[in-house]
């Protein structure tokens, strides 16, 4: 099994009109410290506050639903998402989520009306409870990155994207399981450079494409609640191996320092995840060439308020 560009075009028509088009910022030359100019897309004005909710309407819209509704296994955004489609399509939702995920992501997964159960101290130990649950209830999987329908649902970011910016050489896009990066290099393959951007501490993919398949991986990282998959999908890693242009690794401190930066210079309240691929360029991790035209995926904003004023407060910017 794998996804293609018809696959996404397909996903695109189901979930369109039941999506917001969310708006690309353009940065010119001098922005964030930065020589070049960069197109961010701003994924996280979406319903949910991520681009998750694009997968999680296209599996609802294309599966069939048994009366025991969905469950999914989330650090927090995918939860949200999948809790936001079911309340909008009239399906049960039982959420599962590990204890590290964000207060700001409890609380969206509250108030979509979903059954929320907290336990465990990684995503993997949400995604055994959620397991158990569908195995006992019959309820549906939604999978938070590693099935077709969630990777052609997050694709459509990148045909939006490319509508509304159709001149980009590069687009940099922050990794956790794979899910929203083998979608939009499935898109853009052979037209647009797509490189992987990770956190050192949480890498699953990259280090999974240096091995040569999937491992498990430490995670240990300030962006794990949204970036922090132990291991990537086999469906994620045969896309990427063969349709990603490569990936890089950014520390926690440059994460926090383009979080900020996003804040201070552009008033974008950006979770850490959603600062990662801005990070890969303030870090020098990527490197444009002379007159490359480099677009940034912002792909999440459910962050607490008080823990962006922390960061902002930090000196991170300077």
């Amino acid at each position: 099994m794998t996804v293609d560009r018809q696959d996404i075009e397909a996903a695109w028509q189901r979930v369109r009109e039941r999506i917001r088009q969310t708006p690309v910022m353009e940065s010119g030359g001098g922005s964030f410290g930065l020589p070049c100019s960069v197109s961010l897309k701003l994924e996280l004005f979406q319903h949910s506050g991520s681009f998750k909710v694009r997968g999680a309407f296209n599996t609802l819209l294309s599966q069939d639903i048994p009366a025991a509704g969905v469950a999914a296994a989330s650090g927090g955004n995918h939860g949200a998402a999948v809790a936001y489609a079911a309340r909008a399509l009239g399906v049960p939702a039982d959420i599962f989520v590990p204890e590290t995920s964000s207060p700001a992501k409890i609380a969206r997964i509250h108030s979509y009306g979903a059954r929320l159960h907290v336990g465990g101290a990684r995503y993997a130990d949400a995604a055994e409870a959620c397991a158990r649950h569908r195995a006992e209830t019959g309820a549906r999987d939604i999978h938070a990155y590693d099935a077709a329908p969630t990777i052609a649902g997050q694709g459509t970011t990148a045909a939006e994207w490319e509508e509304q910016t159709p001149d980009l050489d590069t687009v940099l896009i922050a990794v956790g399981g794979g899910g929203l990066i083998s979608g939009m290099a499935t898109w853009l393959h052979g037209r647009v450079k797509v490189v992987g951007v990770e956190p050192s501490g949480s890498a699953a993919l990259h280090t999974a494409l240096a091995a040569g398949g999937p491992v498990d991986v430490p995670v240990e990282s300030i962006a794990a609640d949204s970036l922090g998959a132990r291991r990537c999908g086999d469906l994620v890693y045969r896309i990427c191996a063969d349709r990603l242009d490569h990936s890089v690794l950014v520390e926690d401190e440059a994460i926090l320092e383009a979080q900020a930066r996003l804040w201070t210079e552009a008033q974008i309240a950006a979770e850490p995840g959603a600062a990662t691929a801005l990070a890969a360029l303030l870090c020098g991790a990527y490197r444009p060439a002379p007159g490359e035209r480099v677009g940034v995926l912002v792909c999440g904003g459910n962050v607490a308020l008080k823990s962006l004023a922390a960061t902002v407060g930090t000196g991170e910017a300077r």
